[in-house]
């Protein structure tokens, strides 16, 4: 009789621990973070990149203006092919470029920029990492726009072509 039961307690285990594995890959757990969000932006205070002067984002983001704040760094690749984009944006006069320069060495970003031009129209220092885990972001690049210091969307990763429409689009 003890013989009989242990088999049929195993098949039952095995058939139990089956169910839970296939139910639990059935469940998605991906995390796919809020893109098109309206808040506020961060209050706070950083470095000018050229020059070191203390800056508050009251005195960068003002009035009714869009704004395109983009965190880069010279080490990130896909920074580098996004940025003919981001001087392509440069030249829209309803849009102002604010870079947000993360974790950098200064004279490798001087570097970066002299190569492939500043579409930047300030560039905000975060030699710490912490003025972008402010902004909520997850890493470089990442993009947020800007409008009466609201955030109305945030790009994860680099901007591509369709990424440049839409921004224009929204900041007509």
């Amino acid at each position: 009789m003890k013989l009989r039961i242990f088999p049929i307690l195993l098949i039952v285990f095995f058939i139990t621990i089956f169910f839970i594995f296939y139910k639990g890959l059935q469940n998605s757990n991906i995390y796919t973070p809020v893109v098109n969000i309206e808040k506020n932006i961060p209050s706070f205070k950083s470095k000018i990149f050229s020059t070191n002067e203390k800056i508050s984002s009251e005195q960068i983001f003002k009035g009714d203006k869009f704004y395109l704040m983009n965190i880069w760094a010279s080490w990130c690749v896909p920074c580098r092919d996004e940025h003919p984009l981001l001087m392509i944006l440069s030249t829209q006069k309803n849009i102002k470029v604010i870079g947000l320069n993360y974790k950098d060495n200064k004279e490798k970003a001087k570097i970066f920029l002299k190569e492939l031009n500043n579409p930047y129209d300030k560039i905000l220092l975060d030699e710490n990492g912490t003025l972008a885990i402010e902004w909520g972001a997850y890493g470089v690049p990442e993009s947020f726009l800007i409008h009466n210091n609201k955030i109305i969307k945030k790009i994860i990763g680099p901007l591509n072509e369709d990424l440049l429409l839409e921004i224009k689009k929204l900041a007509e």
